[in-house]
């Protein structure tokens, strides 16, 4: 049995989840999520807590007990709190700026590029080298996240690229010259 599965998950005051025909709704002051959920499981809602249940065994029922009582909880944590991730730009010369539904990102190539913000997700420049991606679905946040880090990942030796805030770049020292030295 899921471990992870086994704890409920609180609900705070303005959200309401329904689970009908295998499609869980969880709605909040933020926004609407949905989650198609398969398997034998059902969804309980008891008061201030919603319980993620098995009904039946077999076919990695455990597995789906644990993975769905997490996104029921990422669900409930969207659309009451949100999700964001900071990402910050290093490099001379390298800003980043929004012009309306788009982020240009000029980063050291021979022209700007354009990222354009996916339905759902908002993405704010509060400065010339910071990137903050918010929105209310976890996974979704994660991977624009990490598309924008795609387009220039972090290299070594000098640090350049765009990370998360929080990332540590492990540096290399790079050539020594070895001119006499034995």
């Amino acid at each position: 049995m899921s471990r992870i599965g086994k704890l409920p998950v609180s609900i705070p005051a303005g959200v309401s989840i329904t689970f009908e025909n295998g499609l869980l709704t969880v709605k909040g002051s933020k926004g609407t999520l949905t989650q198609e959920v398969v398997g034998k499981i059902d969804i309980k809602v008891e008061g201030t807590e919603a319980h993620v249940v098995k009904t039946g065994e077999g076919d990695g029922v455990d597995a789906k007990h644990g993975l769905y009582r997490a996104l029921l909880h990422n669900m409930v944590v969207g659309v009451s709190e949100g999700y964001s991730k900071s990402l910050k730009v290093n490099g001379v010369g390298w800003k980043v700026a929004k012009q309306g539904n788009k982020v240009v990102l000029n980063v050291g190539f021979s022209h700007p590029v354009d990222f354009t913000e996916p339905a759902g997700i908002k993405i704010d420049c509060p400065n010339p080298n910071e990137i903050v991606v918010s929105g209310i679905d976890k996974t979704l946040v994660g991977q624009v996240a990490a598309d924008i880090r795609k387009i220039r990942i972090p290299e070594p030796y000098h640090g350049y690229g765009i990370a998360y805030k929080d990332e540590v770049i492990e540096r290399k020292e790079g050539k020594t010259g070895g001119k006499g030295k034995k």
